[in-house]
């Protein structure tokens, strides 16, 4: 992870000759953290630049915040849709019809709580451009509050960089690739070709995917950290996270009930039983146990120490691959037991999930 270029040691591109870039996000029913970062979206000092909001069936007052900001804002475009069409999840089916009003050479994907800081967009195109990337992932930090939360998402994305090892993606004979709901740029040319969201239309985890179908295209990928220059609440509280990843977790697994038993399984075994070992072990055993134990609690706080939350919360490192365990179990449980996933109010079963496997 100490290999990953951060966002703020990029030199922000010239005005003269930027190129045009299109933000774009979908909103469905955001109506109380979207002013505030629609906002920040919208004041950025890229020279050339649009942000198209797509406004997916929104029952709240989404579509009136999103009108208030049209009359002041020229380069921000809504889009309302009122139907989803057969085949298609709401967020893909949404980012498509951003896209297809879209202008820019450059495509930023993004959500509607997400709060950019006014240079990012600068920084990211000279970040991708200085290594030839056509597509850059952000590390944005998540704002947590809270024991259990804290405790939740940190271990959350603990698991994140060790499932996919991030500092791989940039190496074209590696098959790891990252991609990042919160902030995604890619080289329009290279999204068309690979087939964007598209090809991602019945994919639950469509901001990985992309990363996967960009790199599985033959173009550059690339991962940064942005740190405090994209900023997102996730979700309040450790039930919302929880409930959160409910249609996630499983997808990850490729709806496959002994996957997700086994990463169940590899987790206890690297995060938990070596806190066991150290209190029922004897002799090399425990020795060992304490070296894992060790290592686990340096790493997990370690990596919190780029929070603002204390690099002490590494001690909660069994506590979280429980929490994390049993976010899995209940993806599973409840997708399994429905026989589908429930998003954006909308039930999409199975069966239609698992051919949409990308």
């Amino acid at each position: 992870m100490s290999r990953l270029p951060w966002l703020r040691d990029a030199n922000p591109s010239a005005s003269s000759d930027a190129p045009l870039l299109s933000v774009i996000f979908a909103a469905r029913d955001e109506a109380e953290k979207l002013p505030a970062a629609l906002a920040t979206q919208l004041d950025q000092d890229y020279p050339r630049y649009e942000v198209i909001a797509v406004n997916d069936r929104s029952q709240d007052q989404t579509p009136a915040i999103l009108r208030g900001f049209q009359r002041t804002n020229r380069n921000l475009k809504v889009i309302d849709l009122k139907t989803l069409p057969p085949g298609w999840l709401g967020k893909p089916h949404a980012l498509v019809a951003g896209f297809e009003q879209s202008r820019g050479e450059w495509i930023v994907f993004t959500d509607a709580d997400v709060h950019f800081a006014p240079d990012v967009l600068r920084r990211a195109v000279a970040l991708a451009e200085q290594h030839q990337w056509d597509h850059l992932s952000l590390f944005a930090s998540v704002e947590m509050r809270g024991f259990w939360e804290i405790t939740a998402i940190s271990y959350f994305g603990l698991g994140f960089v060790f499932g996919n090892e991030p500092w791989l993606t940039s190496n074209p004979r590696s098959g790891r690739y990252v991609g990042i709901g919160a902030f995604q740029l890619v080289r329009r040319a290279a999204y068309e070709k690979c087939g964007g969201h598209r090809r991602l239309r019945m994919d639950v985890i469509e901001d990985m995917k992309l990363g996967k179908i960009v790199k599985k295209a033959g173009f550059r990928s690339g991962v940064a950290v942005a740190q405090d220059m994209v900023k997102v609440r996730w979700h309040s509280g450790v039930h919302n996270v929880i409930r959160g990843v409910t249609k996630n977790m499983f997808a990850a697994c490729h709806y496959n009930a002994a996957y997700a038993l086994g990463a169940m399984l590899l987790t206890l075994a690297m995060s938990v039983l070596p806190f066991f070992g150290l209190v029922f072990a004897s002799g090399w055993a425990r020795a060992f146990a304490g070296v894992a134990a060790v290592a686990a609690v340096l790493i997990h706080g370690g990596m919190v120490r780029s929070t603002d939350a204390s690099p002490l919360y590494g001690l909660t490192h069994p506590l979280g691959a429980l929490l994390f365990c049993w976010m899995l179990a209940r993806s599973a449980i409840a997708t399994l037991w429905r026989g589908g996933v429930v998003w954006r109010e909308t039930f999409y079963p199975l069966d239609e999930l698992r051919k949409g496997l990308v």
